[in-house]
């Protein structure tokens, strides 16, 4: 007969066994997430410092800051700027830098989520073919001269987030018919059929709207450019109130790293956590894409990046990847419009030339992996 200590000590060790563990990563130190914060933070505003100057007609910093104190503080203008300078900064530059920083943030904080709620490193609102069902939402609404009676200036995002959230369904829903098991592979693939379906639906939209043809093609390699201040109206609440939204499902999104199971063992709602975060990265992308095009790659590279320096941890990884992101967007935006002057190129093409080898990468290490 044992001894009823030895018994105790037995259950005691069998029912630790069974029960999940909660991960170790979801609590971050918030001394180690400023750390990162910080020079996040500092080189997000030399980035668009160094945008908002560049260009054409070289603005030096210092006129540039005098310049949006003055439109904003209504402070006096420092000696020696023009009108002219004035305008370029205002009227172009700074509106299309906060655009292309704002739509960058955007994308990544959704790829970032699509590759938690998935567990896939692939997954991301490009590979997806939510991006292109944005466009195809905003592309009917232009083409179609269809607005809000009462907000007419939201019409577009909103057929953006519409699409793009339909289009996630459709994806989920082709793939588990295909596979009840959802493997990785068959998400991405489904995804990459979706998208071409879409860009097809695209092609003969474009083929058929006359004069509106040329912008629709260049609307479909991401544009920032002449956009003005309403996508920043826009897309600046969506894109900080997002990103602040997202970051508060971080600990429940390290929880579900660890599978639904245990999740559900854990106290999540794995149900309603992934419909709102599914729903918050649709509104993500769908402003983004609605006004600036399929920009694609930067929301697949940029957390996957970020997650190899701060480690998997939501809390630091959420708002990382927005600045990232937005540092990112916003140095290939600048790179589109000053590489060949004067042509102003689009900023997909740029993305993709940055992105489409982090994804063989991945998936080469992906596939090595199984091996």
């Amino acid at each position: 007969m044992s001894h009823p200590d030895a018994q105790a000590q037995t259950q005691t060790q069998a029912q630790t066994q069974t029960q999940p563990q909660s991960p170790q990563h979801s609590v971050q130190p918030p001394v180690a997430a400023i750390t990162f914060w910080m020079p996040a933070l500092i080189l997000s505003f030399l980035t668009i410092g160094l945008a908002t100057g560049a260009g054409s007609v070289f603005i030096a910093p210092a006129d540039c800051v005098s310049i949006l104190l003055h439109k904003t503080l209504g402070t006096e203008l420092a000696d020696g700027i023009k009108v002219s300078a004035v305008g370029i900064v205002w009227n172009l530059r700074f509106p299309r830098v906060l655009f292309a920083f704002l739509a960058g943030g955007a994308l990544s904080v959704s790829g970032a989520v699509m590759q938690s709620i998935l567990k896939n490193p692939l997954a991301s609102s490009f590979t997806l073919g939510i991006s292109s069902g944005a466009t195809l939402g905003a592309a009917l609404v232009i083409l179609g001269a269809a607005y809000i009676p009462v907000a007419a200036s939201l019409t577009v995002p909103a057929a953006g987030f519409i699409f793009s959230a339909l289009t996630f369904f459709a994806v989920m829903a082709l793939s588990r018919a295909v596979d009840p098991e959802l493997d990785n592979g068959t998400i991405i693939l489904t995804g990459m059929v979706v998208s071409l379906f879409i860009s097809a639906a695209l092609t003969l939209l474009s083929a058929f709207s006359g004069q509106e043809m040329n912008r629709l093609l260049l609307w479909q390699m991401g544009s920032f450019a002449l956009k003005g201040w309403p996508p920043v109206y826009v897309l600046l609440p969506v894109a900080i109130g997002g990103t602040a939204l997202v970051s508060a499902f971080a600990g429940e999104m390290d929880i579900l790293t660890f599978g639904d199971e245990d999740a559900q063992a854990l106290g999540v709602n794995v149900k309603r956590t992934k419909r709102i975060l599914i729903a918050l990265s649709s509104l993500l992308t769908g402003c983004a894409v609605a006004w600036a095009g399929v920009i694609g790659f930067l929301d697949l590279a940029v957390p996957h990046a970020v997650r190899r320096v701060v480690g998997p941890g939501h809390r630091a990884l959420i708002p990382l990847s927005f600045f990232t992101g937005g540092i990112v967007m916003t140095l290939a935006d600048l790179a589109a419009r000053t590489l060949i002057p004067p042509l102003d190129l689009p900023v997909g093409a740029i993305t993709a030339v940055l992105g489409a080898p982090v994804l063989g990468w991945i998936y080469y290490r992906s596939g090595r992996g199984r091996r």
